[in-house]
């Protein structure tokens, strides 16, 4: 049988993708790591909370940017602060055993201070709900976007997910001359 590359693409971008957001201490095979072995549900949480920190942040340093986009047609900075809301919300909500909900509206924040404490609280719910999502839920098939999955690899799908729009935000951010407030020097 001959290997297909192009076949092994998406177990490649899944393992990759859980790698990229592993404690160093875990990746590089620490002591803390073999001592401790740390859940699912605690990784992807601190990773979350990574997130929702960064993102906050970066809603403070582009307040007066927030109808920016690099073209017509393409998000904008507050477009892409309002979609990790909304995913927040789906992804907790589909987390406690509740069904994806496509097209739930939500009305859009473009005031920065209301935007840091909406990113805030909605990264919080969603580090509660996962830090709360049993060993046994977490292996639960659910569907999402039309496909079944188990609820920890739409946890990681999502997460993932805003980690691309953390790059996007982030380039956004260097595109209008806004330094990543965690990234200045001190």
């Amino acid at each position: 049988m001959r290997w297909n590359r192009w076949a092994m693409l998406p177990v490649l971008a899944v393992v990759l993708g859980g790698l990229s957001r592993m404690p160093v201490a875990e990746a590089q095979g620490g002591m803390a790591a073999a001592a401790a072995p740390k859940s699912v549900q605690a990784v992807e949480a601190a990773d979350a909370g990574r997130l929702g920190d960064k993102f906050a942040a970066l809603a403070g340093a582009m307040a007066g940017k927030y109808d920016w986009r690099p073209m017509e047609g393409v998000r904008s900075v507050s477009d892409v602060f309002n979609l990790m809301l909304r995913e927040n919300g789906m992804l907790t909500h589909v987390l406690e055993g509740g069904a994806m909900q496509p097209g739930a509206k939500m009305e859009p924040i473009s005031d920065p201070a209301r935007m840091q404490d909406a990113l805030k609280a909605s990264y919080a719910a969603l580090q509660k709900t996962i830090q709360g999502t049993s060993d046994s839920q977490m292996q639960e098939t659910i569907k999402l976007f039309g496909r079944e999955m188990t609820r920890e690899n739409a946890l990681m799908m999502m997460l993932s997910d805003q980690h691309e729009h953390l790059g996007q935000s982030i380039a956004y951010a260097r595109m209008n001359h806004v330094v990543p407030p965690w990234s200045r020097k001190h």
